[in-house]
């Protein structure tokens, strides 16, 4: 039996069996074991056969032989014969598979192109009526061909745009239509289509707009935007398809759907960026009028805004490299009737159309600098003259944001450098009038009543984009106008002033890039005089001051004159014992200041080592000690302070942080000070224990654990002494600030160990502190040594050390009578994100800690909770919505049948925090896979209800989420499913109606009208 008979009895049972005989037979003609002729010859009786499904496949044999030929095997005249041959038997079916295979071959001729493309045109009404996945490949030939032999098929003019055309019409598939698409603009481009514009068009219109919707999981994911790019492309690839493109599109402008409109808008912005100067210019005025009205009387926010942009793509086309402002221009004739129209309606500046008009305007001037000229010229004199006329400060508003919006595209054009800069020999269109723009500007917003916010944030917004334009003003104008935003940061009576005050702190911070030497001469000075020196009560305002002095420190040099007289002022406040809250503010700011700079690379970090982290620390420890000013002594001052020196130290080079790691505790006080360090000193009083913050961040910015050393009387003591002394002093210390900050220590110490494992003492000390810590013989009831074990865990876990042995210690916690309660808060400690155990300080954080230990304890949760007494089970549902506070959302979902159970069961905890939390994650859980809550879905509605109802046991909070997630069910869960429950949660939706609470009356009216629009159920209620 020859091989060709093998293959028809394998073709339609073994597919996979058949591709191999094929290969065989290709593996004996490069062999030269068989020839082509006998390949073909043996074909003979299948390829005349009066049954078509046997022609098909003896075809389809001889492509799979070709497509497993190697390429070179083949000679030229080889490749010709079977080019031929499959042509000749391109109705038969199986020949395109084939012909893709040879079109790809170095000795397929432009011969062979034009023969196989002229077989595809002949036969295409029967080639056009096969199922899609055929239809596909001869699609996928034709692109092949346009892609490897574009110059045989161009070649054949006009043959080839009708026949291609012929060949792609009526189709419908999407992944055809993506092909069909590339082709046609290939043509488009490339083609000489003079004669045949019309037909190519009307061949890929006729498709406009596209309203394909792809079926839910579509493998081939192919997007109705995939398809209107392609077909946009298309329709703007030249301009001749111009006569024949906007007549269609302005008639579609008038469809009632938004989506058909902005497919046709954003259509004419693609035309309008590819077609010639003379095809927009003879369509341009009849855009304008279908455009205005989509602007001027928007319905749909997104429209007007395709629009503008359509508008403006008309503009920009139109003055494309025109240099003249002569009224003779095409820009000038288009942009005439607008002027006026808009001029016009600005008459009425409270008009509905005025600020839409305004937009137009400016839209329009930001397109080139030849427009922005001639905008200026037919716009800005009836402006003026219509503001002197009007006494309404609402009319004068309106007017004013038209030439604010003018002025905002003139900025657009100064600051683009990919637009032409404005014309060199004349000069910039809105000078003439800055004079006049000054004056009015600064009177609206200086001349002004205070209680005129608006409208003198309007002035504002105008005199900053007068200074922002370059070479427009001169110094002295700008520093006057300094002058106005000053008194405006610190007005005299800032109540209702709050919008003017940030809108005027924005304007200086943007001065201070462009004028920074006019801040330093102006802004600092006057700001920095209005700061008190010892009392805050003859200025309130040192707030507002130092939250502007703040948003100013964006440049060097301003943040470095900033900083230093900051400072200044910070050692006068100190000195006379000044308020703490004014410290704490001075410090603030000084360290926002700072946030800002790039200090590995800053000049003056020795000098803000050395006089602000060195020399307030030092002073911070000698001031527990001292019975004088208490300002260094407070813990939020501490927090700040010890903030502000770790971003310092932190960006000091290695050595330098290694030689302030020996001062981790010393605190840069030198011997015979009274100062004593806490560690290792039994009795220290609290003022001395909270310089333990100071310590912490120390510790944290030096980074490197291994160089931290202590000294205790003549023996250097080692990591495993600093980390049992730690745990002793957190055990004991009652204040929970200073506890909390001794913890970060040991997490820290443990954490950044630099063996693989960690630390290797740490897990001992986690599982008995009290015995680490010799306490044994002192414990007393009020030892709490809870937090040493979840902060010691959280660092073992950062780093996934012993990590399956850490959660079965904490775990287990959690059945003790004593203490499981409390250690079951614990467990939100350990996956939260902190601010000094973190990367920036050196922390060891593996990317998949938090899958870990989420995997690891919901499995075991889930278990312990089933087996666990009575009093247990709330301990480990708080520890679970502990661990759930830190879990991203796809994480949680890959064990969301196992979580879902124990999820409701939370909802009966009197805690009212983790209720929320609980709740919060059922919302979660509903939005992203609802199939997974339907089988709880009784039940669970029946506890939101009994939770937003209840004022008495709920927390606002827990009321809200609740109606939420009961809000958030229909059209997420099956209609089938909720409607037993509908009728429940409209009666018991009812009463929350009259919540004391504004938002949660807000969500109980939209749940209720949620759940309203569904019909009756017709089973029994839940």
């Amino acid at each position: 039996m020859s091989d060709v008979q093998h293959y028809l009895l394998k073709a339609d049972n073994d597919k996979a069996a058949a591709e191999q005989i094929a290969k065989a037979t290709a593996q004996n003609l490069e062999a030269k074991k068989l020839s082509l002729i006998e390949l073909v010859q043996s074909l003979g009786e299948y390829i005349s056969d009066e049954d078509f499904t046997i022609r098909s496949k003896a075809v389809t044999y001889l492509s799979h032989v070709i497509q497993a030929v190697p390429d070179g095997t083949l000679s030229r005249q080889q490749v010709q014969v079977l080019c031929r041959f499959l042509c000749d038997r391109i109705e038969d079916g199986g020949a395109i598979f084939g012909l893709k295979k040879l079109q790809g071959l170095a000795r397929f001729s432009k011969d062979m192109a034009i023969m196989t493309f002229r077989a595809l045109i002949e036969h295409f009404q029967d080639l056009m009526i096969r199922p899609h996945s055929q239809r596909l490949q001869i699609l996928e030939l034709l692109n092949d061909l346009m892609l490897k032999h574009r110059v045989a098929l161009k070649s054949l003019g006009d043959e080839s745009v009708s026949g291609i055309t012929d060949l792609v019409s009526g189709e419908k598939d999407p992944r055809s239509l993506m092909i069909i698409f590339s082709i046609l603009h290939v043509i488009a481009v490339e083609w000489d289509i003079t004669d045949q514009a019309e037909t190519l068009f009307d061949s890929f219109f006729c498709y406009f707009p596209i309203t394909f919707r792809p079926p839910p999981d579509d493998p081939f994911r192919i997007t109705a935007q995939d398809l209107k790019s392609r077909l946009r492309d298309c329709i703007s690839a030249t301009s001749q398809f111009a006569p024949f493109a906007f007549p269609p599109l302005i008639e579609k402008l008038e469809s009632t759907s938004p989506t058909v409109k902005k497919d046709v808008l954003q259509t004419l912005t693609a035309c309008a960026s590819s077609y010639n100067v003379p095809a927009m210019s003879n369509n341009a005025i009849a855009l304008w009028d279908c455009l205005k009205y989509e602007i001027l009387n928007a319905q749909e926010p997104g429209v007007a805004e395709d629009a503008l942009v359509a508008l403006q793509a008309i503009t920009t086309r139109l003055g494309k490299g025109l240099t003249s402002t002569q009224p003779a221009t095409p820009l000038a004739r288009y942009l005439r009737p607008i002027t006026k129209e808009c001029n016009e309606i600005l008459r009425e500046p409270q008009h509905k159309q005025a600020k839409p008009a305004g937009q137009i305007l400016s839209s329009l001037a930001a397109s080139s600098s030849v427009s922005l000229h001639l905008i200026v010229r037919g716009v800005i004199p009836p402006l003026l003259t219509l503001y002197q006329d009007t006494d309404s400060i609402a009319d004068q508003r309106a007017l004013l944001e038209v030439l604010v919006q003018i002025y905002n595209a003139a900025l657009a054009l100064d600051q683009d450098l990919s637009l032409p800069s404005l014309l060199l020999d004349s000069e910039h269109p809105l000078l003439p009038f800055k004079d006049r723009l000054f004056e009015l500007f600064s009177q609206a917003l200086m001349g002004t009543q205070r209680e005129e916010v608006s409208f003198r944030i309007v002035a504002l917004k105008g005199l900053l984009r007068l200074c922002q334009i370059q070479n427009h003003l001169q110094n002295n104008e700008i520093g006057l106008f300094i002058q106005y935003l000053d008194e405006l940061v610190v007005p005299e009576n800032p109540d209702g002033q709050e919008e003017i005050r940030s809108e005027a702190i924005t304007a200086l911070a943007e001065l201070s890039r462009l004028k920074p030497s006019l801040i330093m001469d102006i802004t600092l000075p006057a700001l920095l005089a209005k700061l008190p020196d010892e009392s805050i009560e003859a200025s309130t305002n040192y707030v507002m001051i130092l939250e502007g002095l703040a948003r100013l420190s964006v440049e060097s040099p301003i943040s470095d004159t900033l900083v230093r007289r900051l400072v200044n002022k910070l050692d006068t406040v100190l000195q006379s014992s000044g308020p703490a809250d004014y410290a704490q503010a001075l410090l603030s700011t000084i360290d926002y200041a700072l946030s800002k700079r790039d200090l590995l690379s800053d000049p003056n970090l020795n000098s803000y080592h050395e006089k602000i982290a060195v020399s307030l620390i030092r002073r911070a420890a000698l001031a527990s000690v001292d019975s004088g000013s208490q300002v260094l002594t407070q813990a939020r001052t501490l927090e700040i302070l010890g903030r502000l020196s770790g971003r310092i130290i932190g960006a000091l080079d290695e050595h330098k942080r290694r030689s302030v790691a020996l001062e981790t505790y010393t605190l840069f006080v030198g011997e015979g000070a009274l100062f004593v360090p806490t560690l290792y000193t039994d009795g220290v009083p609290e003022k001395q224990r909270l310089t333990m913050i100071l310590s912490t961040w120390i510790l944290a910015s030096v980074r490197s654990a291994a160089s931290v050393l202590y000294t205790g009387g003549d023996d250097d003591a080692g990591l495993e002494k600093i980390i049992e002394e730690l745990t002793r002093l957190a055990i004991l210390e009652p204040i929970p600030i200073i506890r909390s900050y001794i913890l970060r220590q040991v997490a820290l110490l443990v954490n950044r160990s630099s063996l693989p494992e960690g630390f290797p003492g740490a897990f001992d000390i986690m599982r008995d502190p009290l015995r680490a810590s010799r306490l044994y013989a002192y414990a007393k009831p009020t030892f709490d040594a809870s937090p040493v074990i979840f902060w010691i865990a959280k660092a073992l876990l950062f780093r996934l050390s012993r990590t399956e042995e850490v959660l079965e210690h904490v775990l287990g916690l959690l059945s003790n009578k004593s203490h499981g309660s409390s250690d079951a808060r614990g467990f939100g400690t350990l996956l939260a994100p902190d601010e000094i155990l973190s990367r920036k300080h050196g922390a060891v954080i593996r990317l998949l800690a938090g899958q870990k230990v989420y995997s690891i304890c919901i499995s075991r949760i889930a278990a312990d909770f089933r087996a666990a007494e009575s009093f247990a089970r709330p301990n480990y549902l708080i520890a679970l919505s502990g661990i759930l506070r830190h879990i991203p959302m796809e994480v949680m979902m890959m064990e969301v049948a196992t979580l879902l159970p124990l999820l409701l069961q939370s909802l009966d905890l009197p805690d009212q925090v983790v209720k929320a939390a609980t709740i919060e994650n059922l919302l979660m859980i509903a939005q992203e896979s609802p199939g997974a809550i339907e089988i709880h879905v009784g039940t669970l509605i029946k506890r939101l209800i009994q939770s937003s109802s209840n004022t008495m046991t709920s927390t606002a909070r827990v009321r809200y989420s609740a109606l939420r997630c009961l809000q958030i069910f229909p059209g997420k869960v099956k209609e089938s499913v909720l409607m037993p429950c509908r009728s429940d949660v409209i009666r018991g939706v009812l009463p929350v109606l009259d919540d004391p609470k504004r938002n949660v009356r807000s969500a109980a009216v939209e749940c209720r009208a949620v759940w309203m629009t569904m019909d009756e159920p017709d089973a029994e209620d839940c």
